[in-house]
């Protein structure tokens, strides 16, 4: 499993986010991989494509070193929380549409993942739903219509794509839970497999649950969902 933290791509929430997810993933067989990713405005020469490189590039180095690492390439998976889960999001809509010239062999390997987990979402950048961190980061703050539809995960959803798990809380005040809504709607008019559970409370930035709150729930569904996909 791939893991992508959020951080609106100003920064990478790794010690919240995707650290606690790899333990607990390990805690239940899985082995992960953490994706520290470049972010748009560190001064890399691809800009706001870096992430989205890194991304496809991982995907394709850890399928193509199934046998060293001792995993199945037939079940990798990914799992992002807020604009990790954008990023994600983008990689399985988009995915074997390289980002990037071809650098060798890896290139060549699927960069499309088997099971799809998104934690808390950025999903859309189209308006009412634009006011995040990701959007101005990724298109600035008076995008085109075009651009907004462009960098939004729902415009590209299309049939054939892995199976989606959707998690977020009611009382979000940053990826509005619109967010998720719109993901499962494309997905269901698509026949991607989707399944979408809101929680009454919990709000942003929750990771593996926040104590309290019904979203402390949330790994042992994924758990057993994994596991009705014999991903486990």
């Amino acid at each position: 499993m791939l893991i992508a933290g959020g951080g609106g791509y100003k920064r990478v929430e790794n010690g919240k986010e995707a650290m606690p997810t790899a333990r607990w993933l390990a805690s239940i067989g899985v082995t992960s991989f953490v994706l520290t990713y470049r972010l748009p405005e560190e001064g890399w020469t691809v800009g706001r494509s870096a992430p989205f490189q890194d991304a496809e590039r991982a995907i394709r180095i850890i399928r193509g070193r199934a046998r060293h690492f001792g995993i199945d390439p037939r079940r990798v998976g990914i799992i992002g929380f807020s604009a990790g889960a954008h990023l994600l999001g983008m990689q399985t809509a988009c995915a074997n549409q390289l980002s990037y010239a071809p650098l060798d062999l890896v290139d060549q390997i699927s960069g499309r993942p088997d099971l799809t987990l998104l934690i808390y979402p950025i999903v859309t950048l189209e308006p009412p739903y634009q006011h995040t961190s990701t959007r101005r980061i990724l298109i600035g703050d008076h995008p085109s219509p075009a651009e907004s539809a462009r960098w939004s995960v729902q415009t590209h959803i299309h049939p054939g794509l892995a199976p989606f798990f959707l998690v977020q809380a009611a009382d979000d005040p940053v990826s509005n839970p619109a967010n998720t809504a719109i993901l499962q709607a494309t997905c269901e008019q698509n026949n991607v497999e989707v399944v979408r559970h809101l929680f009454p409370t919990g709000g942003h930035g929750f990771g593996l649950g926040k104590p309290e709150t019904a979203t402390v729930e949330w790994p042992k569904m994924a758990e057993q969902w994994m596991a009705g996909h014999q991903f486990i």
